[in-house]
């Protein structure tokens, strides 16, 4: 599985899907701009909503549940990369964030 940090998604996060695996109630307080919301438990039953043809950036709080999307995801043919240290090393960064529940 691809892996990249959240400094390296700083300088490419506009440009690409990020896909936040986190609960609401944390995508609500705080996301990466843009980032579409599909909880860690909702992946098997919602990956149809999520464009197979282009790479997915896929980003939790630290990194663990990103890697186990990524995981699930790779096996069902979509090229993803794991966000390492996820919102919150992009949080700690200073790197913008969006509140409340749009993308």
């Amino acid at each position: 599985m691809q892996e990249i940090s959240a400094l390296e998604l700083m300088a490419i996060y506009k440009n690409v899907s990020v896909l936040d695996v986190r609960e609401m109630d944390e995508y609500v307080d705080g996301h990466v701009p843009g980032a579409k919301h599909i909880p860690l438990s909702m992946i098997p039953v919602r990956n149809n909503e999520i464009d197979k043809s282009e790479a997915l950036y896929v980003i939790c709080e630290a990194g663990g549940r990103s890697a186990q999307a990524c995981a699930f995801l790779e096996q069902q043919g979509f090229a993803v990369v794991n966000i390492a240290g996820g919102t919150g090393s992009w949080r700690m960064m200073g790197a913008p964030l969006t509140t409340g529940d749009q993308a």
